[in-house]
Protein backbone atom coordinates (compact mmCIF):
# COMPACT_ATOMS: atom_id res chain seq x y z
CA UNK A 1 0.00 0.00 0.00
CA UNK A 2 1.21 3.61 -0.99
CA UNK A 3 0.50 6.76 0.84
CA UNK A 4 -0.86 9.49 -1.01
CA UNK A 5 -0.81 13.10 -0.94
CA UNK A 6 -3.08 14.57 1.63
CA UNK A 7 -7.00 15.14 0.73
CA UNK A 8 -7.73 18.84 0.00
CA UNK A 9 -11.52 20.36 0.02
CA UNK A 10 -12.41 23.01 -2.76
CA UNK A 11 -16.12 24.37 -2.15
CA UNK A 12 -18.20 24.88 -5.08
CA UNK A 13 -20.85 27.61 -6.02
CA UNK A 14 -23.25 25.41 -4.13
CA UNK A 15 -21.51 25.58 -0.90
CA UNK A 16 -20.75 21.61 -1.45
CA UNK A 17 -17.40 20.75 -0.83
CA UNK A 18 -15.55 18.70 -3.16
CA UNK A 19 -12.41 16.43 -1.91
CA UNK A 20 -9.62 15.94 -4.39
CA UNK A 21 -5.27 15.87 -4.39
CA UNK A 22 -2.53 17.30 -6.31
CA UNK A 23 -0.56 14.41 -7.86
CA UNK A 24 3.24 15.43 -8.81
CA UNK A 25 5.27 18.37 -10.38
CA UNK A 26 5.45 17.73 -14.10
CA UNK A 27 5.24 20.82 -16.48
CA UNK A 28 1.95 20.62 -17.55
CA UNK A 29 -1.09 20.96 -15.07
CA UNK A 30 -3.64 18.03 -16.08
CA UNK A 31 -7.22 17.99 -14.21
CA UNK A 32 -8.05 14.53 -14.24
CA UNK A 33 -12.09 13.38 -14.91
CA UNK A 34 -12.48 10.28 -13.60
CA UNK A 35 -16.04 9.60 -13.40
CA UNK A 36 -15.28 6.08 -12.03
CA UNK A 37 -16.61 4.88 -8.56
CA UNK A 38 -13.39 4.75 -6.93
CA UNK A 39 -12.59 7.39 -4.62
CA UNK A 40 -9.32 8.89 -5.20
CA UNK A 41 -7.70 7.98 -1.73
CA UNK A 42 -8.01 4.29 -2.41
CA UNK A 43 -6.45 4.53 -5.85
CA UNK A 44 -3.37 4.02 -3.96
CA UNK A 45 -4.21 0.61 -2.62
CA UNK A 46 -3.85 -0.83 -5.95
CA UNK A 47 -0.55 -0.93 -7.63
CA UNK A 48 -1.65 -1.07 -11.32
CA UNK A 49 -3.54 2.52 -10.66
CA UNK A 50 -0.22 3.79 -8.45
CA UNK A 51 1.78 3.16 -11.66
CA UNK A 52 -0.41 5.12 -13.69
CA UNK A 53 -0.23 7.69 -11.03
CA UNK A 54 3.41 7.84 -10.91
CA UNK A 55 3.79 7.57 -15.12
CA UNK A 56 1.56 10.63 -15.08
CA UNK A 57 3.39 12.60 -12.78
CA UNK A 58 6.69 12.32 -14.91
CA UNK A 59 5.29 14.61 -17.12
CA UNK A 60 2.41 16.80 -15.26
CA UNK A 61 1.20 18.07 -11.90
CA UNK A 62 -2.02 16.41 -11.63
CA UNK A 63 -5.28 17.37 -10.65
CA UNK A 64 -7.87 14.62 -9.25
CA UNK A 65 -11.47 15.06 -6.98
CA UNK A 66 -14.01 12.55 -5.74
CA UNK A 67 -17.38 13.76 -7.78
CA UNK A 68 -19.97 15.21 -5.53
CA UNK A 69 -22.01 12.14 -4.07
CA UNK A 70 -18.46 10.23 -4.03
CA UNK A 71 -15.89 9.16 -1.67
CA UNK A 72 -14.66 12.09 0.38
CA UNK A 73 -16.69 14.69 -1.09
CA UNK A 74 -20.17 16.01 0.16
CA UNK A 75 -23.72 14.12 -0.69
CA UNK A 76 -26.02 15.25 -3.42
CA UNK A 77 -27.77 17.02 -1.62
CA UNK A 78 -28.86 20.37 -2.89
CA UNK A 79 -32.47 20.92 -4.43
CA UNK A 80 -30.45 22.55 -7.47
CA UNK A 81 -28.20 19.57 -8.44
CA UNK A 82 -28.09 19.69 -12.32
CA UNK A 83 -25.42 16.67 -12.84
CA UNK A 84 -23.33 17.48 -15.66
CA UNK A 85 -23.52 21.29 -15.32
CA UNK A 86 -22.95 20.64 -11.58
CA UNK A 87 -19.89 18.64 -12.00
CA UNK A 88 -18.49 21.12 -14.21
CA UNK A 89 -18.92 23.78 -11.25
CA UNK A 90 -16.98 21.28 -9.40
CA UNK A 91 -13.98 21.08 -11.74
CA UNK A 92 -14.23 25.03 -11.76
CA UNK A 93 -14.20 25.14 -7.79
CA UNK A 94 -11.23 22.55 -8.07
CA UNK A 95 -8.99 24.36 -10.70
CA UNK A 96 -9.50 27.76 -8.33
CA UNK A 97 -8.49 26.40 -5.02
CA UNK A 98 -5.35 24.79 -6.70
CA UNK A 99 -4.43 28.28 -8.02
CA UNK A 100 -4.08 26.85 -11.86
CA UNK A 101 -5.63 29.77 -14.56
CA UNK A 102 -5.25 27.35 -16.82
CA UNK A 103 -5.15 23.40 -17.08
CA UNK A 104 -5.00 20.82 -19.83
CA UNK A 105 -8.50 18.37 -19.03
CA UNK A 106 -7.60 14.66 -19.35
CA UNK A 107 -11.06 12.72 -19.04
CA UNK A 108 -10.98 9.19 -18.38
CA UNK A 109 -14.01 7.52 -19.09
CA UNK A 110 -17.54 8.48 -19.10
CA UNK A 111 -19.64 11.58 -20.58
CA UNK A 112 -19.16 15.13 -21.79
CA UNK A 113 -18.24 16.86 -18.60
CA UNK A 114 -14.45 17.16 -20.34
CA UNK A 115 -16.12 18.98 -24.17
CA UNK A 116 -18.48 20.99 -21.66
CA UNK A 117 -15.92 22.52 -19.41
CA UNK A 118 -13.56 23.18 -22.55
CA UNK A 119 -16.64 24.92 -24.71
CA UNK A 120 -18.25 27.10 -21.70
CA UNK A 121 -14.07 27.94 -20.12
CA UNK A 122 -12.24 28.63 -23.20
CA UNK A 123 -10.03 30.44 -21.29
CA UNK A 124 -9.50 27.85 -19.17
CA UNK A 125 -8.41 25.22 -20.84
CA UNK A 126 -5.37 24.93 -22.47
CA UNK A 127 -6.36 21.53 -24.13
CA UNK A 128 -8.32 18.18 -24.15
CA UNK A 129 -7.69 14.54 -23.77
CA UNK A 130 -10.22 11.92 -24.13
CA UNK A 131 -10.22 8.18 -23.53
CA UNK A 132 -13.16 6.05 -23.66
CA UNK A 133 -15.52 9.06 -23.73
CA UNK A 134 -18.61 9.60 -25.27
CA UNK A 135 -20.88 12.26 -26.38
CA UNK A 136 -24.47 10.63 -26.14
CA UNK A 137 -24.98 7.00 -24.70
CA UNK A 138 -28.57 6.19 -26.62
CA UNK A 139 -28.79 5.82 -30.42
CA UNK A 140 -30.33 7.99 -33.22
CA UNK A 141 -31.40 8.16 -37.05
CA UNK A 142 -27.71 10.96 -36.83
CA UNK A 143 -26.33 8.83 -34.24
CA UNK A 144 -26.02 5.35 -35.00
CA UNK A 145 -22.62 4.88 -32.69
CA UNK A 146 -25.54 4.44 -29.55
CA UNK A 147 -27.14 2.13 -28.05
CA UNK A 148 -30.01 0.87 -29.53
CA UNK A 149 -33.73 1.46 -27.83
CA UNK A 150 -33.46 -2.30 -26.59
CA UNK A 151 -29.90 -2.38 -25.34
CA UNK A 152 -30.72 0.70 -23.65
CA UNK A 153 -34.28 -0.07 -22.09
CA UNK A 154 -31.89 -3.21 -20.74
CA UNK A 155 -29.82 -1.07 -18.43
CA UNK A 156 -32.26 -0.28 -15.42
CA UNK A 157 -32.71 -4.10 -15.32
CA UNK A 158 -28.65 -5.10 -15.65
CA UNK A 159 -27.67 -2.16 -13.29
CA UNK A 160 -24.59 -0.28 -12.02
CA UNK A 161 -23.52 -3.69 -10.44
CA UNK A 162 -23.38 -5.15 -13.50
CA UNK A 163 -22.44 -1.93 -15.76
CA UNK A 164 -19.22 -1.31 -13.34
CA UNK A 165 -18.68 -5.41 -12.16
CA UNK A 166 -14.90 -6.26 -12.58
CA UNK A 167 -16.52 -8.58 -15.72
CA UNK A 168 -17.33 -5.27 -17.54
CA UNK A 169 -14.64 -2.80 -16.00
CA UNK A 170 -11.70 -5.37 -16.37
CA UNK A 171 -12.37 -8.58 -18.15
CA UNK A 172 -8.22 -9.51 -17.96
CA UNK A 173 -8.23 -9.57 -13.96
CA UNK A 174 -11.85 -11.74 -13.32
CA UNK A 175 -9.92 -14.40 -11.68
CA UNK A 176 -7.58 -11.64 -9.96
CA UNK A 177 -8.53 -12.31 -6.53
CA UNK A 178 -7.01 -9.41 -4.97
CA UNK A 179 -8.19 -7.14 -7.44
CA UNK A 180 -11.43 -7.76 -7.77
CA UNK A 181 -11.70 -7.50 -3.57
CA UNK A 182 -10.36 -3.97 -4.03
CA UNK A 183 -12.39 -2.82 -6.66
CA UNK A 184 -15.55 -4.25 -5.17
CA UNK A 185 -14.56 -2.40 -2.24
CA UNK A 186 -13.89 0.87 -3.70
CA UNK A 187 -17.78 0.53 -5.54
CA UNK A 188 -19.11 0.14 -1.81
CA UNK A 189 -17.20 2.73 -0.35
CA UNK A 190 -17.81 5.16 -3.01
CA UNK A 191 -21.64 5.67 -2.71
CA UNK A 192 -24.73 3.67 -1.95
CA UNK A 193 -25.81 1.74 -4.66
CA UNK A 194 -29.22 3.39 -4.96
CA UNK A 195 -27.01 6.54 -5.79
CA UNK A 196 -24.74 4.52 -8.92
CA UNK A 197 -27.76 3.09 -9.83
CA UNK A 198 -29.50 6.88 -10.55
CA UNK A 199 -26.31 8.43 -11.73
CA UNK A 200 -25.42 5.62 -14.07
CA UNK A 201 -29.60 6.59 -15.79
CA UNK A 202 -29.06 9.75 -15.84
CA UNK A 203 -25.58 9.89 -17.05
CA UNK A 204 -27.10 7.51 -20.04
CA UNK A 205 -29.64 10.04 -20.59
CA UNK A 206 -26.85 12.77 -21.40
CA UNK A 207 -26.84 14.54 -24.46
CA UNK A 208 -23.54 16.73 -25.42
CA UNK A 209 -23.40 16.40 -29.46
CA UNK A 210 -24.39 19.54 -29.89
CA UNK A 211 -21.06 21.03 -27.43
CA UNK A 212 -18.64 19.70 -29.67
CA UNK A 213 -18.56 22.32 -32.26
CA UNK A 214 -17.64 24.45 -29.98
CA UNK A 215 -14.59 23.07 -28.51
CA UNK A 216 -12.11 24.99 -29.42
CA UNK A 217 -8.74 23.73 -27.49
CA UNK A 218 -6.18 21.24 -29.15
CA UNK A 219 -8.11 18.04 -28.59
CA UNK A 220 -6.61 14.81 -28.48
CA UNK A 221 -9.31 11.65 -28.70
CA UNK A 222 -7.73 8.36 -27.43
CA UNK A 223 -9.59 4.79 -27.71
CA UNK A 224 -8.91 0.81 -28.04
CA UNK A 225 -9.24 -0.71 -31.16
CA UNK A 226 -11.78 -3.04 -31.41
CA UNK A 227 -13.71 -1.62 -28.26
CA UNK A 228 -17.50 -0.66 -28.17
CA UNK A 229 -16.45 2.43 -27.43
CA UNK A 230 -14.24 3.03 -30.29
CA UNK A 231 -17.08 4.20 -32.41
CA UNK A 232 -18.26 6.60 -29.75
CA UNK A 233 -14.79 8.29 -30.10
CA UNK A 234 -14.64 8.90 -33.69
CA UNK A 235 -17.33 10.70 -33.46
CA UNK A 236 -16.11 13.20 -31.02
CA UNK A 237 -12.82 13.47 -33.65
CA UNK A 238 -14.80 13.60 -36.43
CA UNK A 239 -17.13 16.32 -34.64
CA UNK A 240 -14.44 18.52 -31.93
CA UNK A 241 -13.01 21.06 -34.71
CA UNK A 242 -9.36 19.96 -35.30
CA UNK A 243 -9.39 16.73 -32.86
CA UNK A 244 -6.69 14.44 -33.36
CA UNK A 245 -7.74 10.68 -33.14
CA UNK A 246 -5.44 8.02 -31.70
CA UNK A 247 -6.61 4.05 -31.74
CA UNK A 248 -4.40 1.74 -29.92
CA UNK A 249 -4.07 -2.02 -30.35
CA UNK A 250 -4.18 -2.78 -26.66
CA UNK A 251 -6.29 -4.87 -24.39
CA UNK A 252 -10.08 -4.99 -24.10
CA UNK A 253 -10.30 -3.76 -20.06
CA UNK A 254 -12.25 0.07 -19.88
CA UNK A 255 -10.56 0.75 -16.53
CA UNK A 256 -7.78 3.42 -17.25
CA UNK A 257 -5.22 2.17 -15.48
CA UNK A 258 -4.81 -0.87 -17.19
CA UNK A 259 -2.83 -1.17 -20.38
CA UNK A 260 -1.78 2.32 -19.37
CA UNK A 261 1.32 2.54 -20.92
CA UNK A 262 0.37 3.26 -24.88
CA UNK A 263 -2.53 5.48 -23.20
CA UNK A 264 -0.33 8.27 -21.14
CA UNK A 265 2.11 8.01 -24.21
CA UNK A 266 -0.10 9.89 -25.98
CA UNK A 267 -1.43 12.16 -23.58
CA UNK A 268 2.39 12.66 -23.08
CA UNK A 269 3.44 13.61 -26.72
CA UNK A 270 0.06 15.58 -27.26
CA UNK A 271 0.16 17.37 -24.25
CA UNK A 272 3.93 18.64 -24.11
CA UNK A 273 4.10 19.28 -27.82
CA UNK A 274 0.79 20.93 -28.39
CA UNK A 275 0.32 25.20 -28.74
CA UNK A 276 -1.73 26.77 -26.09
CA UNK A 277 -5.13 27.57 -27.61
CA UNK A 278 -5.73 31.59 -28.28
CA UNK A 279 -7.92 33.79 -26.32
CA UNK A 280 -11.69 32.97 -27.03
CA UNK A 281 -14.01 35.07 -29.23
CA UNK A 282 -16.59 32.56 -29.31
CA UNK A 283 -17.97 30.12 -26.30
CA UNK A 284 -20.82 28.19 -25.51
CA UNK A 285 -23.34 29.76 -23.41
CA UNK A 286 -27.09 29.31 -22.55
CA UNK A 287 -28.85 32.45 -23.62
CA UNK A 288 -31.86 34.09 -21.89
CA UNK A 289 -34.14 36.33 -23.30
CA UNK A 290 -37.64 36.96 -21.22
CA UNK A 291 -40.11 39.77 -22.37
CA UNK A 292 -43.37 41.33 -20.48
CA UNK A 293 -46.25 40.26 -21.71
CA UNK A 294 -48.87 42.94 -23.38
CA UNK A 295 -46.44 45.97 -22.41
CA UNK A 296 -47.98 48.27 -25.04
CA UNK A 297 -51.68 48.00 -23.91
CA UNK A 298 -49.98 48.43 -20.07
CA UNK A 299 -48.07 51.71 -21.10
CA UNK A 300 -51.33 53.38 -22.83
CA UNK A 301 -53.09 52.80 -19.84
CA UNK A 302 -50.84 53.66 -17.00
CA UNK A 303 -49.19 56.50 -18.80
CA UNK A 304 -45.29 57.19 -18.95
CA UNK A 305 -44.38 57.59 -15.51
CA UNK A 306 -46.04 55.12 -13.67
CA UNK A 307 -44.77 52.69 -16.56
CA UNK A 308 -41.59 53.84 -16.24
CA UNK A 309 -41.33 53.78 -12.64
CA UNK A 310 -42.76 50.14 -13.13
CA UNK A 311 -40.22 49.14 -15.38
CA UNK A 312 -37.12 50.51 -12.63
CA UNK A 313 -38.55 47.85 -10.49
CA UNK A 314 -38.62 45.27 -13.28
CA UNK A 315 -35.06 46.07 -13.67
CA UNK A 316 -33.81 46.02 -10.37
CA UNK A 317 -35.41 42.14 -9.44
CA UNK A 318 -34.00 41.26 -12.92
CA UNK A 319 -30.24 42.45 -11.99
CA UNK A 320 -31.00 40.54 -8.63
CA UNK A 321 -31.94 37.30 -10.16
CA UNK A 322 -29.20 37.28 -12.42
CA UNK A 323 -26.33 38.31 -9.87
CA UNK A 324 -28.14 35.43 -7.82
CA UNK A 325 -27.56 32.41 -10.37
CA UNK A 326 -24.35 34.26 -11.95
CA UNK A 327 -26.22 35.23 -15.03
CA UNK A 328 -24.36 37.82 -17.64
CA UNK A 329 -26.16 40.54 -18.10
CA UNK A 330 -26.12 41.41 -21.49
CA UNK A 331 -28.55 44.25 -21.80
CA UNK A 332 -32.32 45.36 -21.14
CA UNK A 333 -34.36 45.28 -24.55
CA UNK A 334 -36.56 47.74 -23.33
CA UNK A 335 -39.45 45.78 -21.15
CA UNK A 336 -37.08 42.45 -21.15
CA UNK A 337 -33.63 41.07 -20.46
CA UNK A 338 -31.17 39.51 -23.10
CA UNK A 339 -28.43 37.58 -20.49
CA UNK A 340 -25.95 34.93 -21.10
CA UNK A 341 -24.84 31.74 -18.43
CA UNK A 342 -22.35 29.43 -17.94
CA UNK A 343 -24.78 26.69 -17.13
CA UNK A 344 -28.46 25.83 -18.70
CA UNK A 345 -29.42 24.62 -15.23
CA UNK A 346 -28.99 28.09 -13.86
CA UNK A 347 -30.48 29.69 -16.53
CA UNK A 348 -33.50 28.05 -16.37
CA UNK A 349 -33.74 28.96 -12.18
CA UNK A 350 -33.28 31.91 -12.67
CA UNK A 351 -35.67 32.97 -15.39
CA UNK A 352 -38.32 31.05 -13.20
CA UNK A 353 -37.08 33.20 -10.34
CA UNK A 354 -37.79 36.12 -12.54
CA UNK A 355 -41.22 35.31 -13.64
CA UNK A 356 -42.40 35.08 -9.82
CA UNK A 357 -40.90 37.65 -8.72
CA UNK A 358 -42.47 39.84 -11.49
CA UNK A 359 -45.44 37.83 -10.81
CA UNK A 360 -46.11 39.08 -7.28
CA UNK A 361 -46.02 42.97 -9.18
CA UNK A 362 -48.97 41.56 -11.50
CA UNK A 363 -46.74 41.40 -14.33
CA UNK A 364 -46.65 38.31 -16.21
CA UNK A 365 -43.07 37.47 -18.52
CA UNK A 366 -42.34 34.91 -21.17
CA UNK A 367 -38.77 33.79 -21.29
CA UNK A 368 -37.02 31.55 -23.98
CA UNK A 369 -33.65 30.24 -23.56
CA UNK A 370 -31.00 28.11 -25.74
CA UNK A 371 -27.49 26.70 -25.42
CA UNK A 372 -25.08 27.13 -28.22
CA UNK A 373 -22.17 28.98 -29.55
CA UNK A 374 -22.44 32.59 -29.12
CA UNK A 375 -19.57 35.52 -30.68
CA UNK A 376 -18.12 37.83 -28.40
CA UNK A 377 -17.92 41.26 -29.54
CA UNK A 378 -16.90 43.67 -26.17
CA UNK A 379 -19.78 43.47 -24.10
CA UNK A 380 -22.29 42.58 -26.79
CA UNK A 381 -23.11 39.06 -28.20
CA UNK A 382 -23.77 37.55 -31.50
CA UNK A 383 -24.57 34.70 -33.75
CA UNK A 384 -27.14 32.18 -34.28
CA UNK A 385 -27.39 31.25 -30.87
CA UNK A 386 -28.66 34.30 -29.94
CA UNK A 387 -31.40 34.15 -32.85
CA UNK A 388 -32.54 30.82 -31.24
CA UNK A 389 -32.42 32.14 -28.06
CA UNK A 390 -34.95 35.18 -29.15
CA UNK A 391 -37.11 32.84 -31.12
CA UNK A 392 -38.26 30.51 -28.56
CA UNK A 393 -38.75 32.90 -26.53
CA UNK A 394 -41.36 34.66 -28.68
CA UNK A 395 -43.06 31.32 -28.87
CA UNK A 396 -43.46 31.23 -24.82
CA UNK A 397 -46.87 31.71 -23.29
CA UNK A 398 -47.39 33.97 -20.40
CA UNK A 399 -45.67 33.10 -17.23
CA UNK A 400 -43.83 30.18 -19.34
CA UNK A 401 -40.07 29.07 -19.46
CA UNK A 402 -39.71 27.54 -22.56
CA UNK A 403 -36.01 25.77 -23.92
CA UNK A 404 -34.86 24.07 -26.94
CA UNK A 405 -33.67 20.63 -27.01
CA UNK A 406 -30.12 21.40 -26.35
CA UNK A 407 -30.92 22.73 -23.20
CA UNK A 408 -33.08 19.37 -22.16
CA UNK A 409 -30.21 17.55 -23.30
CA UNK A 410 -27.57 19.18 -21.08
CA UNK A 411 -29.50 19.53 -18.08
CA UNK A 412 -30.33 15.49 -17.72
CA UNK A 413 -29.97 14.11 -14.62
CA UNK A 414 -31.15 17.26 -12.73
CA UNK A 415 -34.43 17.60 -11.07
CA UNK A 416 -35.62 20.24 -13.60
CA UNK A 417 -38.71 18.82 -14.97
CA UNK A 418 -39.09 19.38 -18.84
CA UNK A 419 -43.00 19.30 -20.73
CA UNK A 420 -42.65 18.34 -24.31
CA UNK A 421 -44.27 21.15 -26.33
CA UNK A 422 -43.79 19.40 -29.73
CA UNK A 423 -41.46 20.63 -32.50
CA UNK A 424 -41.91 24.33 -34.10
CA UNK A 425 -40.43 26.34 -36.92
CA UNK A 426 -38.32 29.29 -35.81
CA UNK A 427 -38.46 32.20 -37.66
CA UNK A 428 -35.30 32.92 -39.79
CA UNK A 429 -33.97 29.32 -38.62
CA UNK A 430 -33.96 26.36 -40.63
CA UNK A 431 -35.04 22.85 -39.96
CA UNK A 432 -37.36 22.20 -36.95
CA UNK A 433 -36.90 22.66 -32.72
CA UNK A 434 -38.25 20.59 -30.29
CA UNK A 435 -39.15 22.73 -27.34
CA UNK A 436 -40.05 21.95 -24.02
CA UNK A 437 -41.93 24.11 -21.28
CA UNK A 438 -40.10 24.11 -17.91
CA UNK A 439 -42.75 22.66 -15.35
CA UNK A 440 -41.22 23.66 -11.87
Amino acid sequence: MVEGPECRYARSSDGSQIAYQVIGDGAVDVLVVAPLFIPIDLLWDEPRAVRFLHRLSSFARHIWFDFRGTGGSDGIASSEYRMLESWVEDMVAVVDDVGCERVAVLQLGGFGMGPLFAATRPGRTSALVLFNTTACMRGAVDYPEGLSEEEFAAIPAMGAEMVFSVETQAPSLVDDVGFRRWYERALRLSAPPDVRRRRLLAGCNTDVRSVLGSVRSPTLVVSKQGSRLAAHCRYLADHIPGARLVELAVGSDILPFLDSGPVLDAAEEFLTDHRAAPEPDRVLATVLFTDLVASTPQVAEMGDRRWRNLLDTHNALVRTELDRFRGREIKFTGDGILATFDGPGRAIRCACAIRDALGALGLEVRAGLHTGEIELHGDDVAGIAVVIGQRVSALAGPGEVLVSRTVADLIAGSDIMLVDQGTHELKGVPGSWQLYSVAN
